[in-house]
């Protein structure tokens, strides 16, 4: 098999089960190592040994496409399939398959760690219909937000990849901060051109209640929101820690949801769980639309959307309240409508 794919799948497999960010880009590393020399020249090189000298090549990885370019599925590549056969999430199996996209993802133009081909590829690969690309806005400089200007390449980088007719359609999109004085971080003009804008709390977030409630309500009136992301921005698992969810009165927060038809997202993330269980049932009560999305950072957590459908489902949220489950046209026409 082809040893850049066979790399990168790896990477996708150990990715989807979480493992830790310096394996999975020993792997990455290694396929854009021998990306650019072609399979033959990996072959060979490969055969004589000299790969093993070249930079980003380590033990594993060299066995990885010693094996592939001998015809072989890596033996490391077929014991992860083998575990991958398993669904990550025991419930919610119905709404899981009545999924068609994600409207939260993220590339490593801001702080996801593969570039947006990958991300499509991988989309591809879990059966969606489309998947949106919604990189970070300008304030959160620590995830290298995107300026008004590389947005703007963006969207021709998103335009020339579907331009080349692939399965899954890559939606325009935008993470963006909702500022603390409620307003969206990027110029309205460009907002309006997008497909979908995923608005969010990150920072500031152990505010009072009605400080935080007033921040929200700004940002779920303006007329760009789509999807309200992470909405508590609790953490409650993982690597960075624990984090409790912020304060704000969620039954004014969920009406006006309601009200300027901006779905409440689910976020699948294992770390986050966002809304917990209570606010989901007050957003159902409230009349909200949901948007069940992965938020992912790499490929293989694009595959997380099984925990958010299996929480969906214990929730008794119906799937036609659930945006992500609508037909691409049905979708933009909604987001597009406001």
């Amino acid at each position: 098999m082809d040893a850049v794919a066979a790399l990168n799948e790896i990477a996708f497999w150990l990715e989807r089960g979480r493992a830790a960010t310096f394996k999975v880009q020993a792997f990455r590393k290694a396929a854009a190592a021998i990306g650019p020399l072609g399979p033959d020249e990996v072959a060979a090189r490969a055969r004589t040994g000299r790969l093993k000298s070249m930079k980003g090549i380590g033990d594993r990885t060299y066995a990885v496409i010693r094996q592939a370019v001998d015809g072989q599925v890596p033996d490391y590549l077929a014991d992860l399939r083998e575990k991958g056969a398993q669904p990550l999430a025991s419930g919610g199996a119905d709404l899981r398959a009545a999924l068609r996209g994600d409207l939260h993802s993220h590339s490593e133009w801001s702080d996801g760690g593969s570039p947006i081909e990958l991300m499509v590829a991988a989309a591809e690969v879990l059966g969606r219909e489309y998947v949106a690309l919604t990189d970070h806005s300008p304030n959160l400089t620590i995830a290298n937000g995107l300026s008004a200007e590389r947005l703007l390449e963006q969207l021709d980088v998103v335009a020339g990849i579907n331009s080349n007719g692939g399965a899954t359609r890559l939606l325009t999109g935008i993470e963006v901060d909702i500022l603390e004085s409620g307003e969206l971080d990027q110029e309205p003009e460009l907002l309006e051109r997008l497909d979908i804008v995923v608005a969010s709390v990150h920072s500031k977030l152990r505010a009072d209640r009605k400080t935080m409630t007033m921040r929200m309500l700004g940002g779920i009136q303006d007329p760009q929101t789509n999807v309200l992301g992470h909405c508590t921005g609790r953490l409650v698992e993982g690597s960075r820690g624990t984090r409790p969810p912020s304060e704000f009165d969620a039954k004014e927060v969920f009406a006006a949801c309601a009200e300027h038809n901006v779905a409440v997202e689910i976020n699948s993330r294992p770390e986050r769980q966002d809304p917990p269980d209570a606010l989901i049932q007050l957003a159902l009560e409230a009349g909200c639309l949901f948007s069940i999305d992965s938020d992912a950072h790499a490929p293989g957590q694009l595959d997380f959307l099984q925990y958010g459908a299996e929480r969906a489902a214990r929730n008794d949220v119906p799937a036609e309240r659930i945006i992500t489950t609508w037909p691409v046209e049905k979708l933009l026409a909604w987001a597009g409508g406001k």
